[in-house]
């Protein structure tokens, strides 16, 4: 008992920062999410009504939350693959003999995650600005006519995921390089030895081993990617034509454009429901390929 009471006492500060912190905020934005918490009511509480569902309900018949969904999906679909590859990549290079002077490289590579993202946002705005920016001076240099990066609904959002898997995959990075130099060294010593080639190594071995490491990956990465708001609040503002429009970005426009703080709070619990059903879907495919049907363990 005393060991038990030791230590509650020493959570019990972490406790009461979480639930004064992250509980009473979800809980009081769960409130908020069934009623029609707005301007109105922030002027005068009496104008406050309890609405139940309605604003989940209206969301479904909203197009713009649809249309932002379905931008929010296209840049996890294209911008979580992009990101692991990369990160997978960039670690197999740093981990291989080949990296002489590897803690310079992991420092370059992995800078890009400690920048201020709207700082680096703005200069890319700018890299990719129509008229003078320095991508289409490159292209003009080999005869290709500039393209409108930012404001070409098609070109848009793969310049945000451009700049998302550029920000973000050095931190993907050095966990999958944890991950590779937990792998013993005797398995590839054994594998050279039986005359198996570096790609044979790299799919019966590291991929393998690695298996657990990239799951985590994975789901850190899409539930990250699903919270995309930054790029396209800096880099668009959700345009053009609401190409850019995320889930997380439409929360703040109904938050704290338009002040609809009960719309806003259904549409950050959507977005929670669908991280959640997202995530744990892949846990259990996760699960089904490490137990195959017809397998005994």
């Amino acid at each position: 008992m005393n060991r038990q009471r030791a230590a509650w006492l020493f959570l019990a500060p972490a406790l009461l920062v979480l639930g004064v912190f992250f509980i009473l905020p979800v809980i009081a934005a769960l409130g908020l999410s069934l009623t029609d918490y707005d301007l109105y009511a922030l002027a005068d509480i009496h104008n406050l009504r309890f609405v139940g569902l309605h604003n989940y309900w209206a969301l479904l018949h909203r197009p713009l939350f649809w249309s932002a969904l379905g931008n929010t999906f296209y840049f996890v679909a294209v911008g979580v693959p992009l990101s692991i590859a990369a990160s997978l990549v960039a670690a197999l290079l740093l981990n291989s003999p080949l990296a002489r002077i590897r803690p310079f490289f992991r420092t370059v590579l992995f800078a890009p995650v400690v920048t201020t993202v709207v700082a680096v946002a703005v200069i890319w705005r700018y890299l990719f600005n129509t008229r003078y920016g320095l991508v289409n001076y490159g292209l003009a240099e080999i005869g290709i006519h500039p393209i409108d990066w930012l404001g070409d609904p098609h070109w848009a959002m793969p310049t945000i995921i451009a700049f998302a898997v550029w920000k973000n995959f050095g931190y993907n990075m050095i966990i999958i390089m944890a991950g590779l130099q937990a792998i013993p060294p005797d398995l590839y010593e054994a594998a050279r030895i039986d005359g198996a080639s570096a790609p044979r190594q790299f799919w019966h071995i590291t991929l393998p081993l690695l298996r657990p490491t990239m799951m985590l990956v994975v789901i850190l990465t899409v539930a990250g990617y699903f919270q995309l708001f930054a790029e396209p609040y800096v880099m668009t503002e959700g345009g053009p034509l609401q190409s850019t429009v995320s889930v997380l970005y439409l929360m703040y426009q109904d938050g704290f454009k338009w002040w609809n703080l009960g719309t806003a709070s259904a549409v950050a619990f959507m977005l929670f429901l669908i991280i959640f059903a997202v995530t744990t879907l892949l846990l259990r495919l996760a699960r089904r390929g490490e137990h195959p049907a017809g397998k005994r363990t």
